[in-house]
């Protein structure tokens, strides 16, 4: 299949499908490579791949709850079976031996390893993880685990979940298990995917599971025991694990770009600014900087929460001793980015409690930009560089890996030829980013393996690289032409005289 699919990938490599004339432009690529221990990989998570969902011991998560006998997910469907992939490890193994990749990123289901959240370990769901493990080793590939991609045991969900303060104990529990089960041959481990979809979209909007609204209220308080509950995982590894293990630990956040519609205008930057602070620096800031809140979110919270009649603000505030456990608690960071967004200020009404006013800014995606099967995604490459750059200069020298990066489509073609342009130059602005912008970028990760269960939207929308036929009960995988491409991006190290036929480098 790679070999029948190489001349179509060559030619949509030196293409220059146009994106629209809008904020998007599309520069010169730059050929060079990335720096020799750079890692290439894709990723996965768990309940959007496994199937599985209650063999073996695994207990209920809140994606078996959402999902079941409801009208939740755009097709109806669930992840019972998703891609068999708790049954086909091996052959996931063989898909991305075959790319040439040297890392892979997925999850562990919480539910596997403690069917009821807390208390005795499944010694079967270890062993899943213990197989797959061992497997991605022999085949030379290193694996990169995430502890929480967001299913979570529904037995801790009834407890009052990520809004109990307890959790914070619960997932260092959870965690100290996968370091002493798995910790010997894992050197890199997420503590949380995306905490902000877990608040915004499972607390706030309620389209994902638990399916909770709370949009001005709920979602700090979830963020506030998620960003705990991240830090004593982090403690506890570094504290018990990391001088025998010698791993790493890190978070992944998501973050669109934030473009000021005026670059001009000072109120415009300001807005950006304000944007990005109420997104990423929400998690990041405390555990980058200086373990508190971004000082933009404090005032204009508290001011807001004071005016709407609250007795004590909406964003809670942490303990000292729990300030100095977060502040410094990352070896590297993990960033989930797909587009952009064009921001401009707007004072929020006060009279609806809202995350979405409480930044005082508007944002929106230009028409003329390039389209996918999501309606949030765009096809923006200038703004991953841009976003790069804004957290070296945020953040310092932090090691950052790309954890997510990937473009949707409806009908999962193999000939996916606006995924490789997606991905050709959403790299290339990671290798300028690198190599003229010096950002310490470790490693890239494409979503995803395979077409997976895409969560509220089912089986609708399809990232991957490798196709699956759902309706085949073997769930065969099928190469597309960008499993190719990303083959050869890896093998290359980055973008060489000999990608194709380009005067021009495109």
């Amino acid at each position: 299949m790679f070999k029948r699919l190489a001349l179509l990938v060559t030619l949509v490599a030196c293409s220059n499908l146009s994106a629209g004339q809008g904020y998007i432009y599309e520069d010169d690529l730059l050929l060079d490579t990335f720096p020799t221990d750079f890692q290439w990989g894709v990723a996965t998570a768990s309940y959007q791949i496994e199937g599985g969902w209650n063999e073996d011991g695994k207990g209920p998560s809140i994606w078996d709850t959402f999902t079941n006998g409801t009208t939740n997910i755009d097709d109806q469907s669930t992840g019972e079976v998703a891609c068999d992939s708790y049954h086909k490890y091996k052959e996931d193994v063989q898909l991305i031996k075959n790319m040439g990749l040297t890392s892979y990123r997925f999850s562990i289901a919480w539910t596997r390893i403690l069917p009821q959240g807390t208390g005795t370990a499944n010694p079967e769901g270890i062993q899943y993880y213990k197989n797959l493990i061992t497997e991605l080793r022999a085949n030379g590939i290193e694996p990169f685990v995430t502890l929480y991609h967001w299913d979570l045991p529904q037995a801790l969900e009834d407890l009052g979940g990520w809004r109990n303060p307890d959790i914070a104990s619960w997932f260092e529990e959870y965690a100290r298990i996968c370091f002493t089960e798995f910790g010997d041959d894992v050197k890199n481990w997420i503590t949380l995917n995306e905490p902000w979809v877990v608040s915004v979209q499972g607390h706030g909007i309620g389209d994902h599971a638990p399916g909770l609204q709370g949009i001005g209220t709920t979602v700090y308080e979830v963020s506030h025991n998620l960003i705990r509950a991240h830090a004593k995982a982090y403690r506890a590894y570094h504290k018990d694990f990391a001088a025998e293990q010698g791993g790493f630990v890190g978070i992944t956040l998501n973050v669109d770009w934030a473009e000021p519609q005026d670059p001009n205008d000072p109120s415009h930057q300001e807005a950006s600014e304000n944007n990005l602070q109420f997104s990423i620096g929400w998690f990041a800031h405390a555990i980058f900087k200086d373990g508190k809140y971004p000082g933009v979110m404090r005032q204009k919270i508290d001011a807001k929460s004071q005016e709407q009649g609250f007795e004590k603000s909406r964003l809670p505030e942490f303990t000292a001793e729990e300030s100095a456990e977060i502040k410094g608690s990352f070896d590297f960071l993990g960033i989930n980015h797909y587009t952009t967004h064009i921001v401009y200020p707007e004072i929020g009404s006060i009279d609806e409690v809202s995350y979405f006013l409480d930044d005082d800014t508007t944002d929106y995606q230009d028409s003329n930009w390039y389209p996918s099967a999501s309606s949030w995604l765009y096809v923006t490459p200038f703004g991953i560089r841009k976003l790069m750059n804004w957290l070296k200069n945020e953040y310092g020298d932090v090691p950052i890996y790309i954890t997510e990066n990937g473009y949707s489509d409806h009908q999962g073609n193999l000939d996916d030829i606006h995924r490789i342009y997606y991905y050709k130059h959403y790299i290339n602005n990671l290798l300028k980013a690198v190599k003229q912008d010096n950002v310490n970028l470790k490693g890239y990760f494409a979503w995803s393996l395979m077409d997976n269960f895409e969560w509220a939207r089912g089986y609708t929308e399809k990232f991957g690289v490798h196709s699956v036929d759902f309706t085949d009960p073997a769930r065969p995988r099928t190469p597309k032409a960008s499993a190719k491409y990303l083959s050869q991006l890896a093998s290359r190290n980055g973008f060489t005289s000999s990608v194709g036929p380009c005067s021009n480098g495109r």
